[in-house]
């Protein structure tokens, strides 16, 4: 059976990398003193969504090599 633990995880890590630099950038506004560098933000957030689109991508490659053994198989 195919093992989808690893994409999800990665899912999850992205997904929180995400909401990390989401909150950093609506403080921004009011934080008092610190600054928040816009650009890094933005990276961070970029590279969040390549790695939930590059687990999906494992993910899909998994249940289609599933797909395909069970066609084989069945």
């Amino acid at each position: 059976m195919i093992d989808f633990q690893t994409p999800l995880s990665g899912m999850n890590r992205a997904s929180a990398s995400l909401d990390r630099a989401a909150s950093r950038i609506a403080a921004a506004p009011f934080s008092q003193g610190d600054s928040v560098d816009m650009s890094t933000e933005m990276v961070a957030l970029m590279t969040a969504r390549s790695s939930f689109e590059a687990n999906v991508k494992v993910a899909q490659t998994e249940d289609q090599m599933s797909r395909s053994v069970l066609s084989i198989l069945g």
